[in-house]
């Protein structure tokens, strides 16, 4: 049996293997390696890979694991989204060219090094993160583990391929307007996007203008919420510093009965919106589990009013800013360049209205939580897209199929609270479905329980990409 067929331990298995010295940090890193070489003909789930380096620190960490030390992580393999520094590796979001080496390693992953934690690559994501799915001049396409005609999503598609196709047991993403949740959603993955702040995005103050965030994506509840913990704090230049909190255990707590907001609805949008008839049904029959399992569940809509003008120009001047850093303007994709023009006219005034918007729109949106606990509303109005599905469309095209397509996920950016993802089953052609559950500031803790008692009751954990999907990978074809 090759490595990417024998099934892979998670994340806090792995750790406990590891403590025991039932299994070697080399060979864990080795395992994920041979996966990454076996895979990535298919998939292309990274965009660097760091074979070499990440063999010196499993080796490294064998020795502090004999000598008696004890971190949540030592020796673990992880991956890390290529919008992340990492000392010694180019940092190109998605983009085309030639970019230099990180001389120091962002915070978050400095703090996964802390918890003895291997990164062994960078994985991929589309052009400056902006669309949600993973492809791109700059390294070809991302397919999704469960069919390989399909998308993973994006921004964080490499990410959430590579941790449902087992070539490591958990990565960081990172989520402007969807991009763990969305991805989650397509793979069958726990992707959790936390308050702004809990996890440092330094030494980038606010992407985006403070509608990027960092966080986990994992096979289970637990393994996301010991990574979240793992990576959360703060650098001294951050300017959100939600007070800390350990949301692991929280994952073994009872949630307790919790009035549920059930939600289709979706802030207004220019462009007619459709919710595909199998997510409908994924999500009611979701509200129903947790129905079953005491809670109250009723109809509640937050009222996002015009969010939208609130959300795009801070979108559009972050992709202007980070695309200061592309040593080959030419090599981006054109419809990066008319969005860099886009963020250049709504830059200034205009972003600074979006800005101060944001606390008002916190205040109306927030107002549902006098009537529920936490929301659940579909992740996705749409299945996970055909590779090459946006070939060929320009700049409004594009924007149509992703409001279309996402229209769920981007509001909670804008007001910077949490979100999980949660598996909800698969249509019938077996593509992945997710819900969303949704909660205030600070509710990481509650989502996360909740999250894992639906998880104790349907298993999802249990389930992996088709055996033939991960052959094919395996042999290249």
């Amino acid at each position: 049996m090759t490595p990417a067929n024998r099934p892979q331990p998670g994340l806090t298995e792995l750790a406990r293997l590891l403590r025991e010295g039932r299994l070697s940090s080399r060979e864990a890193v080795e395992e994920a390696l041979a996966r990454v070489v076996e895979t990535q003909p298919t998939l292309n789930a990274f965009r660097r890979v760091r074979a070499e380096a990440a063999l010196g620190e499993a080796e490294e960490a064998d020795r502090r694991l004999a000598a008696g030390e004890r971190l949540p992580l030592l020796g673990v393999p992880v991956a890390i989204k290529d919008d992340t520094d990492i000392t010694g590796e180019p940092t190109a979001f998605g983009c085309a060219g030639e970019f230099p080496e990180a001389r120091a390693d962002a915070e978050v992953v400095r703090r996964l090094r802390a918890a003895g934690a291997v990164v062994v690559g960078k994985t991929n994501t589309p052009e400056i993160g902006q669309w949600a799915f993973t492809e791109g001049r700059g390294f070809g396409a991302t397919r999704n583990p469960w069919d390989l005609e399909r998308s993973p999503g994006g921004s964080s598609g490499g990410a959430a391929a590579a941790v449902a196709a087992g070539v490591v047991p958990a990565a960081i993403g990172s989520d402007g307007a969807g991009s763990i949740r969305i991805p989650a959603a397509w793979t069958h993955l726990v992707g959790i996007k936390p308050q702004r702040g809990r996890i440092s995005a330094w030494p980038e103050p606010e992407p985006f203008h403070g509608l990027t965030v960092l966080g986990p994506l994992a096979r289970t509840v637990a393994d996301a919420a010991l990574l979240l913990d793992v990576a959360s704090g703060n650098a001294p230049g951050d300017p959100h510093r939600p007070a800390p909190e350990a949301i692991l255990p929280a994952a073994g707590r009872d949630p307790g009965r919790l009035r549920i907001g059930l939600s289709f609805h979706t802030a207004w949008a220019i462009h007619p919106l459709r919710l595909d008839p199998e997510i409908r049904a994924a999500t009611l029959e979701l509200a129903e589990t947790l129905a079953r399992l005491g809670h109250d569940v009723m109809e509640a809509d937050p009222r996002y009013g015009l969010i939208g003008p609130a959300q795009l120009p801070r979108a559009l001047a972050g992709v202007r800013a980070w695309a200061r850093r592309v040593p080959d303007a030419s090599l981006l994709d054109p419809r990066t360049r008319s969005n860099m023009r886009r963020g250049a006219l709504l830059d200034g005034p205009v972003l600074r209205a979006a800005r101060a918007a944001e606390r008002p729109l916190q205040r109306r949106i927030g107002a549902v939580f006098g009537h529920v606990d936490v929301l659940l509303t579909p992740t996705t109005a749409a299945p996970p897209p055909r590779i090459g599905a946006t070939d060929g469309l320009g700049s409004a095209a594009m924007d149509r199929t992703m409001i279309t397509t996402c229209p769920y996920a981007w509001p909670w950016n804008v007001v910077g609270w949490p979100g999980v993802n949660v598996p909800a089953g698969f249509t019938s052609t077996g593509l992945p479905i997710g819900c969303q559950l949704l909660g205030p500031a600070a509710s990481e803790a509650r989502l996360v329980s909740l999250a894992a008692q639906l998880e104790a009751q349907r298993r999802w954990d249990l389930l992996r990409p088709p055996a033939h999907a991960a052959a094919t990978a395996a042999s290249g074809d």
